[in-house]
């Protein structure tokens, strides 16, 4: 059995790191829906994927709205799965108080993001979602730097090294710093990835009601 190990943190807010959260397999599977969406048209610009554009200038597709009849044909929405059947919400939930009903999460919503040169998010917060899990990726060797995770309220800056994730509630602000990278073509992918899950619980009926729609429920702001 696969032993996913992490630090749990209940300052300066609660929140989890893993590092290595998916193993070889399941980033090979990853890797491929990068490559396939890292092309000319396909990531989409902040009024395109229901973002903001006086706050970000980074590229995104909601996974969701794509494969919203075929999930399992995607690669990422498929292995993403892992983040709810393996025991890592579990160990988030006991961290403080307010995350108690992470392991409870029966709504998701997967976006997948990419950041080239200049490209940045300005901070925010994330109303609308009980708690946020960004997993990172890049290529290696790392070409960029910037980038960060940054959480201005609490002083405090997180690297997303590759491979790694951190679970956070959806209250605390956070943004990205500005991404920087030198002779770098944009679709060559090397940049910074990110796959964000946005999650919550929500009522029987509210889940019926989008069901019933076909649709997602996603915060038209949100982005990683």
């Amino acid at each position: 059995m696969e032993t996913l190990e992490g630090i749990a943190f209940d300052k300066p807010f609660p929140h989890l790191i893993i590092e290595n959260f998916y193993n070889k397999e399941e980033l090979e599977l990853i890797w491929e829906e990068l490559k396939f969406f890292t092309k000319f048209g396909k990531l989409l610009e902040a009024p395109g994927f229901g973002g903001i554009p006086n706050k970000t200038n980074s590229h995104a597709l909601i996974l969701d709205e794509i494969f919203s009849y075929q999930r399992n044909l995607s690669n990422i929405l498929t292995v993403n799965r892992k983040l709810f059947r393996s025991e890592t919400l579990k160990i988030f939930s006991k961290i403080h108080d307010c995350c108690g009903i992470a392991s409870k999460a029966n709504n998701d919503v997967t976006k997948l993001r990419y950041y080239h040169d200049g490209e940045y998010y300005k901070s925010h917060i994330d109303a609308p979602f009980h708690f946020l899990a960004f997993s990172y990726f890049y290529k290696e060797p790392k070409k960029f730097s910037g980038g960060e995770l940054y959480f201005p309220k609490y002083n405090y800056d997180y690297n997303c090294e590759n491979n790694s994730m951190i679970i956070f509630p959806g209250w605390v602000e956070h943004g990205v710093r500005e991404v920087s990278i030198k002779n770098s073509d944009f679709y060559d992918g090397l940049g910074r990835y990110c796959i964000s899950s946005f999650f919550g619980s929500k009522s029987a009926s509210a889940l019926k009601a989008i069901n019933n729609s076909n649709g997602q429920v996603y915060d038209r702001g949100a982005a990683k």
